[in-house]
């Protein structure tokens, strides 16, 4: 039986038109962080709190794929590792569904209305479209899957211990005194990791269903 290749799926979008969505949502998602930011630093909040937030340091990673995916259309008219793109998505979706399940009627304190539009419900939406207007141009394995699920692993070991270290957490299902203890994390914990393990897989199912296997001569 001849070998088959994996050949990315067409693009739906052109080059120039997806090069141009992709520096403005990048280049938005970076105006509206560092706005709130400062709004942030003019309250006297801490620097290191802020970057504790997953919302903000996915976001952050997003917009520097999306870039980084502008970058290489224009320079090679190729995209950028597609490990890194997989785990933007996973991220973002996480980021989507986790305010809209446990985050949509909590005080969110300063942070400005679309600012909060940007980062909790438009950038998930343009990342998971990019994702499907410009398939995976390789096939994503087992690997690339739990690559996606390090870095949420290491800030939620991250949040936890720095958490009980100084009595703050950047989100109130994580918070011991909000939850019934201890085992009301672990119960939150296991939720979410759960919800990262199966957006891993669904996004590695759709972009590998997005190309095209042909069969070789």
């Amino acid at each position: 039986m001849p070998p088959s290749t994996f050949v990315s799926a067409r693009p739906v979008m052109t080059q120039p038109l997806l090069l141009v969505l992709r520096l403005v949502f990048g280049l938005l998602t970076l105006i509206a962080i560092g706005w709130q930011l400062t709004i942030h630093l003019g309250h006297g909040y801490s620097v290191l709190n802020f970057f504790s937030y997953f919302t903000n340091l996915s976001n952050l990673f997003a917009a520097t794929v999306l870039l980084l995916g502008a970058y290489h259309l224009r320079a090679t008219g190729t995209t950028q590792n597609e490990a890194l793109r997989a785990a933007s998505v996973v991220n973002m979706v996480v980021v989507g569904v986790v305010f809209a399940v446990l985050l949509r009627d909590v005080d969110l304190g300063s942070l400005l209305p679309w600012i909060n539009f940007v980062l909790h419900t438009l950038m998930p939406c343009v990342v998971v479209a990019d994702w499907l207007l410009q398939p995976p141009r390789t096939r994503l394995g087992a690997r690339q899957v739990l690559l996606a699920l390090v870095f949420p692993a290491v800030y939620l070991v991250y949040v936890l211990v720095r958490g009980n270290s100084i009595g703050w957490y950047p989100y109130p299902f994580l918070d011991p005194a909000l939850v019934g203890g201890h085992g009301g994390v672990a119960a939150y914990a296991a939720g979410i990791t759960a919800t990262f393990a199966a957006v891993a897989w669904l996004v590695r199912v759709v972009g590998n269903k997005r190309a095209i296997t042909q069969e070789t001569t």
